[in-house]
């Protein structure tokens, strides 16, 4: 890990953007510490577009006293295309397009390839980070493309709970990871999502394995999640992380 550049945000949080190979990140540590950290996994829009929603969270989670990091998903940002991502991506936008129901190949080669090589990234930063004096454990995980989330729930031991976000579309095979899911889950739905299958979602989150969890749906849009179920999250990791 190779920090390129920092700055102090105007409430005493540190932010350091940093390297992991040819992988970008952010990395945002309040005065306190060490302090428990909850990785923030960005939709694949890149971390520039992102960045006023990032920071935004980041901001709070120094205030509950818990640093937070994000890297650049692949195929995201100035990272290479997925091979095949772009493909799926088109199909998806033209069967949407059409008023048809996105197919399960199509929802396959859009995630799966996506899950498989962002996960073990996610584990080399996390190797990294827990290196750092000034991280300490545990570790929690908060973010969209809920598949990549389940999937890090069930690999990742040095994870102790998560908040996911239903989101996007889900391949089939998570349904049988999700049930090796254990550790305790916070579950985001916006009701009215346009580009989610909320059917799936509430299927997924019936499949968790976890015996805590909790699923807090709201009415609105994709964009439209209102600030109190922010700070319920943030209170979900307050309760277990500290």
């Amino acid at each position: 890990m190779q920090f390129s550049s920092e700055q102090h945000l105007d409430d005493a949080v540190l932010e350091r953007e940093f390297t992991l190979g040819e992988i970008p990140g952010i990395l945002w540590t309040p005065a306190s510490a060490p302090a428990p950290l909850i990785l923030i996994s960005p939709p694949p829009l890149g971390l520039r577009k992102m960045y006023p929603r990032l920071v935004a969270r980041a901001r709070q989670a120094a205030a509950d006293g818990f640093a937070t990091a994000t890297i650049e998903l692949p195929g995201s940002g100035d990272r290479p295309r997925l091979p095949d991502g772009e493909q799926a991506l088109a199909d998806m936008r033209r069967a949407m397009e059409a008023g048809e129901p996105v197919s399960d190949e199509i929802i396959d080669a859009l995630i799966l390839p996506l899950v498989d090589k962002a996960v073990p990234e996610w584990q080399a930063a996390l190797d990294a980070l827990l290196a750092l004096p000034e991280i300490g454990g545990p570790v929690g995980y908060s973010g969209g493309v809920i598949s990549l989330g389940t999937r890090l729930a069930v690999v990742e031991p040095r994870i102790s709970a998560a908040v996911l976000f239903a989101g996007s579309f889900i391949p089939r095979a998570m349904f049988e990871e999700a049930r090796q899911v254990s550790i305790p889950l916070h579950v985001l739905l916006q009701w009215d999502d346009e580009g989610n299958d909320r059917q799936a979602a509430l299927d997924l989150f019936d499949a968790f394995g976890s015996k805590e969890k909790t699923l807090t749906a709201n009415m609105g849009g994709h964009t439209g999640v209102p600030e109190h179920a922010g700070e319920a999250a943030a209170q979900f990791f307050v309760r277990h992380l500290k």
